[in-house]
C-alpha cells in the first residue's frame, strides 16, 4: 500500500479521535453497516481529495466497508490532521497522501498519487482533483464513471466546466443537497469559523464590529453565530436579494470600502477572488483581524498585503501580524486559508454526518447509474436527501407529523379549492 503521512507513530491518538467522531455520526454508521452487508461498491476504486479529518476518516471507512478501494489526499494544505492520516493508514489500511502544511508542489504530487489508483469515482472538495484529472491525467478519464463535489467553490468550477463543454464525466453536487448546505454550511461553518478565530486569537467577540463578506449559507451561519456572541455584524454583499435578506435579518449592510474603515474583524465566505485587497488594507484600523472561511486562500489578496507591509511577525500559531508603513498592525489568520480547519477542527461530527452520508450514498448511486448519466453536474436525488433527513431524525429520537389520507387527497386535487 502506498501512502505519505507525517508520522505513523501518531496513529493511536488518531484512532481514538476517529472513534469519538464516529460516536457522533449515527447516520453514516447505519450506512456503513448496510454497506458491510451488501457491498454495493465492490470492485470500485474511489479517489478522494477532501479535508483529512476525523469525520472524513469515517467516510473512508464507510466506502471501504462497501467494497471500494480508496485513496485519500488533502484538499487544503492546512486542513490535514496528521494523527488521523496516520491512523487511516495503520489501523484501517487506507492509502492516504497528506501532510499538514505541505507546500504547493507536494500538494499536487499527493493529488497525482491518489489518481494513480485509476479511479472509477472521484470525490472532491474544491475541484482540484477533477481539474488535475482533466488537465494532466486525461488518460484516466475513460475509466471514470462519475464524481461528487463537496463544496460551493468546487460546484462553481464544475458548472463552469460543464457550460464550456469540457466536463468529461457526470458529477453530483453533494454541496447542493438540502441535508448538506442547509446544515453543514450554515451550522457547521458558522460554529467552526467562530471556533477557529477564537482559538487563533483568544478574542472576545462581544462588542466587536465584525464584517462578513458574503451572505450565502456559510455567511448566514457565521453572521448568526457572531451576533449570538455579542458582535455588531455588518454584511458585504453583491447580490441585491441577499443584501436585502441580510438587512431584514437585522444586520447592517455596507459596501466593502466603507466597512473597511470601521471593522475589527473581517471574514470572507464568498468563493471568489480578491474580496479583501489593497484598497481595504489601506483603510483598515490598527489591530484589524482578517480571516477567510471560503475554500481557497485567494479571497484575501495576500500578495497585496505582503507587498504593502514593512514587516511581518508570527505572534502565535496561525496568527501573523503585518506592520504597515504608517505603523498600523494588521492581523492575518491561518495564512488566509480556511480558518475553521487551520485554526480548529472543522465542522462538528454530527453535522458532517449528513454531508458524508450524502457522499457515500452518492457513490452508490453513481455505481448503480453507470453509463446512464450525461456529462453534467447533477443535484443529489431527492430520495437520498429525504432518506438522510429521516435517518438523522430517527437517530435524534425525533418523530414528525404524517399527512392524513384526506390531506393527501386535498393537496393532490385542483377541484376542492376553498
Amino acid at each position: 500500500m502506498n501512502y505519505d503521512c507525517k508520522d505513523e507513530g501518531l496513529a493511536p491518538r488518531g484512532k481514538k479521535r476517529i472513534e469519538w467522531a464516529d460516536s457522533n455520526m449515527p447516520v453514516l454508521r447505519l450506512i456503513r453497516e448496510r454497506f458491510e452487508r451488501e457491498k454495493p461498491l465492490d470492485g470500485i476504486r474511489v479517489a478522494a481529495c477532501l479535508h483529512v479529518t476525523t469525520e472524513t476518516a469515517n467516510l473512508m471507512r464507510t466506502l471501504k466497508a462497501g467494497g471500494a478501494e480508496t485513496a485519500l489526499c488533502a484538499s487544503n494544505p492546512l486542513s490535514t490532521q496528521d494523527d488521523v492520516a496516520a491512523s487511516l493508514i495503520k489501523d484501517y489500511g487506507i492509502s492516504v497522501f497528506a501532510v499538514r502544511g505541505e507546500d504547493n508542489k507536494l500538494y499536487y504530487e499527493h493529488i497525482n498519487s491518489v489518481l494513480d489508483i485509476e479511479p472509477h469515482i472521484t470525490m472532491d472538495d474544491g475541484a482540484d482533483l477533477v481539474s488535475t484529472l482533466h488537465k494532466s491525467r486525461r488518460e484516466l478519464i475513460d475509466k471514470v464513471i462519475g464524481g461528487s463535489e463537496e463544496t460551493t467553490t468546487g460546484v462553481i468550477r464544475l458548472r463552469s466546466m460543464e457550460s464550456n463543454g469540457v466536463l468529461a464525466y457526470p458529477i453530483v453536487a453533494v454541496n447542493d443537497a438540502e441535508t448538506k448546505h442547509f446544515f453543514d454550511n450554515r451550522y457547521g461553518t458558522g460554529q467552526s469559523t467562530v471556533d477557529g478565530i477564537i482559538r487563533s486569537t483568544n478574542m472576545l467577540m462581544a462588542g466587536k464590529r465584525v464584517v462578513v463578506f458574503g451572505y450565502g449559507w456559510c455567511g448566514r451561519g457565521f453572521a448568526m453565530r457572531a451576533r449570538g456572541m455579542g458582535a455588531i455584524v455588518t454584511v458585504v454583499e453583491v447580490d441585491p436579494v441577499r443584501a436585502l435578506e441580510a438587512l431584514m435579518d437585522g444586520y447592517n449592510v455596507a459596501p466593502s470600502s466603507r466597512a473597511a474603515e470601521f471593522g475589527d474583524l473581517f471574514v470572507t465566505l464568498t468563493g471568489d477572488i480578491s474580496v479583501i485587497r489593497k484598497e481595504h488594507f489601506q483603510n483598515m484600523k490598527d489591530g484589524a483581524v482578517i480571516a477567510n472561511s471560503g475554500h481557497f486562500n485567494v479571497e484575501i489578496d495576500i500578495p497585496d498585503l505582503e507587498e504593502m507591509a514593512d514587516s511581518r511577525e508570527t505572534v502565535r500559531d496561525n496568527l501573523v501580524r503585518y506592520t504597515m508603513p504608517d505603523g498600523r498592525k494588521l492581523i492575518l489568520l491561518g495564512e488566509g486559508r480556511l480558518i475553521n480547519l487551520a485554526g480548529a477542527e472543522g465542522h462538528p461530527a454530527s453535522v458532517m454526518d449528513m454531508s458524508f452520508a450524502n457522499q457515500s450514498l452518492t457513490a452508490e448511486y453513481l455505481t448503480k447509474e453507470r453509463g446512464n448519466l450525461e456529462k453534467k453536474v447533477y443535484r443529489v436525488p431527492e430520495s437520498i436527501d429525504r432518506n438522510i433527513a429521516e435517518l438523522k431524525l430517527d437517530s435524534l429520537g425525533v418523530e414528525i407529523e404524517e399527512l392524513t389520507e384526506k390531506q393527501k387527497e386535498y393537496l393532490a386535487s385542483w377541484q376542492m379549492g376553498t
